[in-house]
């Protein structure tokens, strides 16, 4: 039996202008919000610097946290969508978004995916 320990994750913003704010990270995916592109455990690559255009996975920041999601929209209004079903699009702007995925790698080779 699995034993979950909840742990607090602290958000600190670099300076704006230094090489931080390029790097690229990565993330493990907790929930089934994605699935069937990412599914449970699968690990997210995040570019900080890509640009997000619509139809693109992303990481924002929403007042309740951080969420991955799918951009939708265009130059008047963007939404992020999760894939589950009836999911609801939530209204953000595009300062919001904190990076686009470009990766994703799993237990198995043949779930390894390049995206942009």
């Amino acid at each position: 039996m699995q034993t979950q320990i909840p742990v607090e994750i602290g958000y600190q913003r670099p300076d704006t202008g230094t090489c931080v704010d390029a790097e690229p990270f990565a993330l493990q995916v907790t929930d089934i919000s994605m699935e069937p592109e990412f599914a449970r455990g699968c690990i997210v690559i995040i570019d900080p610097t890509g640009r997000a255009t619509a139809g693109a996975y992303v990481l924002a920041e929403l007042d309740d946290g951080f969420e991955l999601g799918c951009l939708l929209g265009d130059k008047s209004a963007w939404h992020l969508v999760t894939l589950t079903p009836g999911a609801k699009k939530k209204s953000i702007s595009l300062e919001q978004i904190r990076g686009v995925v470009t990766q994703r790698a799993g237990r198995r080779r043949s779930y390894f995916k390049r995206y942009g």
